[in-house]
């Protein structure tokens, strides 16, 4: 609706004033997530959350965004482990007795093909850590975001980064089920969570119209998410090595699509619940078009996230 590329967005004088505005980024200690971080940063919001587990790189990534800007920056490393439902709320309880506003929200984080696993709460690695826990993060933070977006002129905005394996992703049915999904092959797995995401920002938007809720494609990209499966898949190995310098994207581009969403693009530019590839480029998507399967998907995380006293 609104395409751009990658020389016409250029987050130095593209992105809107974010003057005032208090923003969160899970992932934000490397790749696309610090990135991000750090062309906000530039722009001098009135406070960043960089979100990660591992406190030495969150607060490493901190240190570098500051020395590339400056250190009077307000960026705080926020504690946050997805697959960890303490973890999530301890770090949505933070934010929400800390700060009275949540402008933009950025669920960056993920894994991608890891072998077979389940998250503390008993669902498959991939769907707890790239969609169960950043739904339980946006349901916490809903009451501060809905406040902000009550504001006179609010721009609140939330952004599910996905990818183009969705179209890997195998039936609703499958993706629904533990058991089933369990059964499936590590991208399979990690298609369904994509395909997740953008369900969640889908119906994030239909329940919650204030918000500004879409999900994207940052583009193939190289970054440390191929780093488990270059360790174990020989193919992965060699395309990482003789393929990647062609095909793959530089970070720099690869955080421009969730950077032009969360702050390059103005409100009326995005479609509600839509999903974008870069650089702004609307999609029609299967996942986000079919209400019925993201009210089965919202009905059913809340199910598990009930079952574990969340």
């Amino acid at each position: 609706m609104w395409p751009f590329s990658s020389a016409t967005f250029v987050p130095a004088t593209s992105i809107q004033g974010l003057a005032g505005k208090v923003i969160l980024v899970t992932g934000g200690n490397n790749g696309i997530g610090k990135e991000t971080v750090l062309q906000l940063a530039k722009h001098h919001p009135r406070k960043i959350y960089l979100a990660s587990r591992t406190e030495s790189k969150g607060r490493d990534a901190i240190s570098s965004i500051k020395s590339q800007t400056s250190q009077d920056l307000d960026i705080e490393y926020l504690p946050l482990d997805l697959t960890s439902l303490p973890s999530i709320k301890q770090a949505a309880d933070h934010v929400i007795s800390h700060r009275d506003r949540l402008d933009i929200l950025i669920l960056n984080a993920g894994i991608m093909a890891v072998p077979p696993g389940k998250t503390a709460s008993g669902q498959d690695i991939q769907m707890g850590t790239n969609h169960v826990g950043h739904f339980l993060l946006t349901k916490l933070l809903l009451p501060t975001l809905q406040r902000t977006a009550n504001e006179h002129n609010a721009d609140v905005r939330v952004i599910s980064v996905s990818s183009e394996a969705h179209n890997m992703a195998p039936n609703l049915d499958t993706i629904l089920s533990t058991e089933k999904l369990a059964a499936t092959g590590p991208w399979t797995r990690y298609a369904a969570s994509k395909a997740a995401n953008i369900m969640f920002a889908a119906e994030l938007a239909r329940r919650y119209p204030a918000l500004t809720s879409v999900s994207l494609h940052p583009g193939v990209i190289k970054t440390d998410l191929y780093l488990p499966n270059a360790e174990t898949n020989a193919l992965v190995r060699w395309g990482a090595r003789i393929v990647g310098p062609v095909l793959f994207g530089t970070v720099e581009t690869g955080a421009l699509n969730q950077l032009w969403a969360a702050a390059g693009a103005k409100k009326e530019e995005l479609v509600n619940g839509e999903y974008y590839t870069p650089v702004g480029k609307h999609r029609t998507n299967k996942w986000s078009t079919d209400a019925g399967a993201g009210r089965k998907l919202w009905e059913w995380t809340e199910k598990e996230l009930k079952a574990s006293g969340y």
